[in-house]
């Protein structure tokens, strides 16, 4: 698959994700995707496990946005926000894909923090 259309279909997903289409979501992954998420210690094996847990997570996102994608070739990189019950989550996605299906993601979850007033002489504030 072209990096173009792995582009686009990395777009679909994020869309789907945001507005909770579980099978939309999840036909960008292979059948046997790994789903790694390294701050739990947690692997799901397969689509249908990840589809799975997804679909009875007990605080569904009520805010998703993407913040941007970059990637080439076979691996992606998706940096977004997920709101859950009106807690934001930085998150980051990396995307391996093989024959235009995702074989392996890892994802990465943060809180946010305030940010420290001795550092405020050099810094800018962004959203």
């Amino acid at each position: 698959m072209q990096q173009g259309s792995l582009r686009e279909e990395l777009d679909v997903h994020w869309r789907a994700s945001a507005a909770g289409d579980l099978d939309a979501e999840h036909a960008i992954y292979a059948d046997d995707a790994i789903c790694d998420y390294p701050q739990s210690g947690e692997r799901i094996v397969g689509r249908a496990n990840l589809q799975a847990l997804r679909g009875h997570h007990p605080g569904k996102p009520s805010n998703f946005a993407v913040r941007r994608i970059q990637g080439n070739g076979d691996l992606w990189i998706t940096e977004y926000t997920i709101a859950y019950q009106d807690r934001i989550a930085y998150t980051i996605s990396i995307m391996e894909f093989r024959a235009g299906k995702v074989v392996h993601e890892t994802q990465y979850f943060s809180d946010p923090f305030e940010a420290p007033a001795w550092r405020s002489q050099w810094v800018q504030r962004i959203e």
